[in-house]
Formats: C-alpha cells, structure tokens, sequence
C-alpha cells in the first residue's frame, strides 16, 4: 500500500523540498538510505522503528508530490507459520508424532501445506501489525511534509513580497520619471519659443542694418544646445537635459543682451 502526500505550491524550491524534508524525517528518527537525489525526482530507502520502505519524491506540476510505499517485515511470515500450526491443530501434529509414523519436519510441513485457514489467518494478523506502523509512521511523514511545506511557502510569500515591493518601487520610479520628462519637455518648449523670438529680433537688427555678428552666434549655439537637451530628452538623461537647457537658456539671454546693447 502506498501513501502519497503533496506540498502544495513549492515545486519551485523542489532543491529545498527535498532536503528539508529528509531533515525532519531524520530528527523524527528516521534512517535514510540508498539515496538517489534528482532536479524533479528523487528516490530514497527509508527505516523508522523497524519498519522500511521506499519513498519517492517528484514534481507534479506546482505541487511536490511524496509516495512512500512500505515493505512488508519478516515478521508476517513468522506469524502465517504460527497461525498454520494453530489452523492444523496442535493435536493432529503431536499424535503424528508420539506415532513415530514420520519425522517431525514432515509432521509439521503437512501441518503448514495443509492448514490453509490458520496460515491465512496468520498471515492477516502480521499484516494487521504492519499496517498499524506504516499508519504511525505515515502520519510522521504527513507532518513532516506539512512542516516543510509551511516553512517554503514563507519563504515564497516573502520573495512575493519582495518582488512586489520592487515592482511598486519600479512603479514609482516610473512615475517620477514620466512627471521628471514632462516637467523638462514645458522648459525645453519654454526655451524654444524664447529662442524663437529673439532669433526674430536678431534677423530684424540685421535687417535694420545693425552689427548682429556677436547676438547671432549667441542665437545659433543657443539652437545647437537645445537641439541636444531635446535628444538627451528622448533619451531619458534627464541631467543632460538640464544642463543643456541651462547652458541655452544662458545664451539667449545672452543675445538679448548683446543685441539691446547694439542699439
């Protein structure tokens, strides 16, 4: 018979599943051997207060699936041969042999070939007491897989939390950044139309005849500069943005200075 637990939702820490689990069942005095540990399957001879049997341990699907199937003791043949003897009636034995008719080997293998309901309840009775350990020792492994399964589903809720906790950081910064872009994207537009202008009034000096040499080349590396703040924009270097908004802003200005001084 085999009995088969699941830890639920861990097969993602299969690695840890497996060999906590051989913990727990080794401080609950159980003997592991003949180990044979795999990435999704692991098999295993396990020996717990007389009793042994094989236990499996596979992935299935999200889940880790426990499969221990015990192995009946030598014990259950000792008490089929005792219930044989008690089946064949210890008085036909003992008359086959104070006759002297046969030797006591032959009294006692007619006794076992012959006394089917004995030996069968014999064999009941031993197989009864093993089932009664394989029912304790499957509630040790239920417990122990229980145990397990609570400490890894810890550890996944707190990754969860963690992962969440970096998303909802991802999401602020996200944030921050989009209101960071727009708040640069009014100065850039802002810078423009003030370059736009004075552009303007530099082609109208000119026109006027005025020297619009130093203004002009103000002007134009003042277009140069915003040029590459708006490319830093689309980039999302907000810095270069800054500073490159900065350093054309202080040339436009500069130009109306320049200008307004020509007068």
């Amino acid at each position: 018979m085999a009995f088969i637990y699941y830890g639920q939702g861990v097969s993602s820490l299969y690695g840890d599943f497996v060999e906590r689990l051989m913990s727990q069942l080794a401080l609950r005095g159980t003997e592991i051997m003949q180990q044979e540990i795999g990435d999704a399957s692991s098999r295993m001879d396990v020996r717990h207060i007389g009793e042994e049997g094989r236990m499996e341990i596979t992935v299935d699907r999200e889940n880790v699936r426990v499969s221990y199937t015990v192995n009946r003791e030598r014990k259950e043949i000792k008490k089929g041969i005792a219930g044989a003897i008690a089946g064949a009636g210890l008085g036909g034995i003992l008359g086959g042999i104070i006759r002297g008719d046969r030797e006591m080997s032959d009294v006692i293998g007619g006794a076992l070939g012959g006394a089917a309901a004995g030996g069968a309840y014999g064999a009941y009775d031993g197989y009864e007491s093993s089932r009664e350990e394989r029912t304790a020792f499957a509630e040790v492994l239920a417990q122990a897989v229980k145990d397990v399964e609570d400490e890894l589903q810890s550890i996944l809720e707190g990754q969860e939390e963690a992962r969440e906790a970096l998303r909802e950081r991802g999401r602020q910064k996200r944030e921050e950044d989009a209101a960071r872009t727009e708040e640069l994207r009014e100065l850039l537009e802002e810078l423009y139309g003030d370059l736009l202008a004075i552009q303007e009034e530099v082609e109208i000096a000119a026109a006027e005849g005025q020297n619009v040499k130093k203004s002009r080349a103000r002007t134009d590396r003042a277009e140069t500069l915003y040029l590459e703040a708006e490319a830093a924009l689309d980039e999302g270097n907000h810095a270069i943005v800054k500073a490159k908004a900065k350093a054309a802003r202080a040339m436009v200005d500069g130009a109306r200075e320049v200008l307004e001084d020509a007068e």
